[in-house]
């Protein structure tokens, strides 16, 4: 840290040294982005084994068990909950944001996995050998958005009880 700005010490801990810069960097922002990682990872060995062949375009899926963007924001809200108190202003935010993310996870991408497998249909039935089709993994059940509260607000969770975050 520059000398002649010394940080408060709570504050200290959110910056780290990267390649002699001096970055803010939040360890829940490092944790949560981690956890949604390690989802999509799960996603390619689990889609893969069922498969029986390694498929690396599910990392980049937006649909499946567990749901990541379910894992990510709701560790987010966990660790912030954890580390500032769940009557905390900010906390209530981080809430109310993830409350959209999961409804949109459900409720629009939902729609719009049903509109793409309907439009194929339609599509592939009239237009055969000139529609490549759109993708139909987009949504999420339930289950799957379930899954990713779990995991994301167990784990950051655990990393809180280890000292971690």
């Amino acid at each position: 840290m520059d000398d002649d700005f010394p940080l408060p010490l709570p504050f200290e801990r959110f910056y780290g040294t990267t390649l002699s810069m001096k970055l803010p960097i939040s360890p829940l922002l490092v944790a949560s982005a981690s956890i949604q990682i390690a989802c999509q990872l799960f996603k390619v060995a689990y889609y893969s084994l069922r498969e029986g062949k390694l498929n690396g375009w599910y990392f980049f899926s937006a649909g499946g068990i567990p749901s990541a963007h379910a894992a990510f924001v709701s560790s987010l809200t966990m660790g912030i909950g954890l580390r500032t108190g769940f009557d905390s202003d900010l906390f209530a935010v981080s809430f109310v944001f993830t409350a959209i993310v999961i409804y949109d996870a459900f409720r629009l991408r939902g729609a719009v996995e049903k509109h793409a497998k309907l439009l194929n249909r339609i599509t592939s039935h009239h237009y055969p050998d000139q529609y490549e089709g759109l993708n139909e993994w987009i949504g999420h059940t339930l289950g799957e958005i379930l899954g990713g509260i779990l995991i994301g607000g167990g784990l950051m969770l655990l990393l809180h009880m280890v000292g971690m975050v």
